[in-house]
């Protein structure tokens, strides 16, 4: 007989809290990051700069290995360890091999054509000192996509070997070496004589920082490979057994990341017109409810995954459907409560950044946008769980056609939007507002689709189970946003950190203490396994 891959329901939540734990470090390291970046650049030049040269790098990145190679790598790996561990390994080699070459390969074009990029593409009104600072970091931030090629890849082999704790941390290490840039590298690097150049820091040492990032992200995750006892080596070979079949299911999958990535760049060519510093408040408000995503989706998303994958090797679909159900609800349950507390505290959170060259003006333009994207919080969550749950049954295809119309509404919505939201003029409730209502809506109504086309092919996902439970976290959300209006109302001159640590520790009482009032497991689920292992 063989042993099964899968986790229980128990086992994915221990492994959810770990991984939890290193999105919540990531999401706080990464909070401190933006701050750090804000107090230090400002809603500038430079920052707009840095952000638009950092896209072309990470659609590579998430392309080659972060999500398309991942995604499809994870199931075929699950399926021949049932096999064959040794003819695993192989494969893996191979696929490892592969994809750090790709990337090489990817970033070598985008060097020679980084011109046409920025000055063509993606900041083509821009001033020529902007464009140049944009182009030289683009081509300085081209070694991270190899990099990440490879350790993007061990976290999904640790993740499949069930070892969670050091791909968790490694997500933190993004955030570690950009603050390491900002904060030293900035500084000590000489003064430049362009826009580069904000106070005493030098925003290269931000491209420098992406760089270190990349390196910190392998080297963390190397003592994880003697632990599994992994025999990956340098392996030229695509005809190795299963690498066929994870470019065949990476091919739609590339596709479908590709229609998000074009999002991010519509939004960089639809704000380059706008006022100075749109990019960054669109950037910061999309990096802090992507925080939210992180804990609520990505977190969640990530421990199941493998198990989904193993699970569908054993053709095991009722313990398939009972997983998945169990981490919709879960899903569910934290979203709700966190659309609130970003509408309400969005410019109390955002405030924390006023020092240096961060104004209350950024401030105010970025809870303007965040308002708009955490609309969309639980359609992003859910679609980090219901993709994953097609990857694992090998189908990459289905998101993919959902995407591509996604991709379109988004975009066709993004030039509605951005004439009829907001001020033309303005920063503080700029039209890039609609940029992000546009983005959360599509992503609201394609998880939807997603949904339902998931039961119609496995059957239902024991929908009375997850949807019983919405009503429910609904009554509890409306009450905690009640007592945050009045907590807020009564703080309304206390200095925002107050206001926001009072915020929390009240209205996080409330809505636990409202949701288990009204039967909602997950209310005591989440809180009982943080004291055993407290108590451990």
């Amino acid at each position: 007989m063989t042993t099964s891959k899968a986790l229980s329901n128990t086992q994915i939540v221990r492994a959810a809290l770990i991984v939890l734990i290193g999105f919540l470090a990531s999401g706080v390291l990464g909070f401190i990051r933006t701050l750090i970046i804000s107090q230090t650049f400002g809603a500038g030049e430079a920052l707009d700069s840095f952000i638009a040269a950092q896209r072309i790098p990470e659609i590579i990145f998430v392309l080659v290995a972060g999500g398309a190679l991942g995604s499809s790598f994870i199931p075929i790996y699950a399926r021949r360890r049932k096999d064959n561990e040794a003819e695993a390994w192989r494969l893996a080699s191979a696929v490892t091999t592969l994809a750090a070459l790709a990337a090489l390969i990817l970033g070598i074009l985008v060097i020679l054509a980084a011109p046409w990029l920025v000055n063509k593409f993606l900041r083509p009104q821009s001033t020529p000192e902007a464009q140049a600072l944009t182009l030289n970091m683009m081509r300085l931030m081209m070694i991270t996509p190899v990099i990440f090629s490879v350790s993007g890849l061990l976290m999904g082999i640790l993740q499949s070997h069930q070892q969670f704790l050091l791909s968790s941390i490694a997500i933190s290490m993004n955030n570690i070496g950009i603050i390491i840039g900002a904060l030293v590298i900035a500084r000590l690097l000489p003064p430049d004589p362009g826009v580069a150049q904000v106070g005493n820091s030098n925003a290269y040492g931000l491209a420098y920082g992406a760089v270190l990032s990349a390196i910190l992200h392998l080297v963390v995750q190397i003592p994880g490979l003697r632990k599994i006892d992994a025999r990956l080596r340098p392996l030229f070979n695509w005809r190795i057994p299963g690498v066929i079949e994870v470019l065949a299911l990476m091919g739609p999958r590339v596709l479908g990341l590709a229609m998000v990535q074009i999002n991010f760049v519509v939004n960089i060519v639809l704000t380059d017109p706008m006022t100075l510093g749109s990019l960054t408040a669109l950037s910061t408000a999309f990096t802090l409810m992507f925080f939210a995503i992180g804990i609520i989706g990505q977190s969640i998303g990530s421990a199941v995954f493998p198990t989904l994958s193993a699970l569908s090797a054993e053709n095991d679909f009722e313990g398939f459907k009972n997983r998945l159900a169990s981490v919709l609800r879960s899903v569910l349950f934290l979203s709700f409560p966190a659309t609130v507390v970003f509408i309400l505290l969005g410019s109390s959170l955002v405030s924390l950044f006023e020092r240096g060259e961060w104004t209350n003006t950024f401030t105010r333009a970025t809870a303007w946008a965040l308002a708009f994207y955490a609309i969309g919080i639980a359609g992003f969550s859910l679609l980090e769980v219901l993709s994953r749950a097609f990857y694992a049954l090998s189908d990459t295809w289905t998101p993919v056609k959902i995407g591509i119309p996604s991709m379109l509404t988004n975009i066709a919505l993004s030039l509605i939007f951005v004439r009829i939201v907001g001020d033309q003029g303005s920063l503080v409730r700029g039209p890039f507002g609609g940029l992000a209502l546009a983005n959360s809506l599509t992503t609201i109504l394609e998880s939807l689709v997603l949904w339902w086309l998931l039961r119609r092919r496995i059957g239902s996902i024991k929908d009375a189970y997850v949807l019983g439970g919405v009503w429910r976290v609904i009554v509890a959300t409306l009450v905690m946003a009640v007592a945050l209006i009045l907590v807020m109302s009564a703080l309304e001159n206390t200095n925002s950190l107050v206001t926001l640590i009072v915020s929390a520790v009240v209205g996080g009482g409330i809505f636990f203490g409202v949701s288990a009032a009204l039967g909602l497991d997950e209310a005591k689920a989440v809180p009982m396994m943080l004291l055993r292992r407290f108590k451990r």
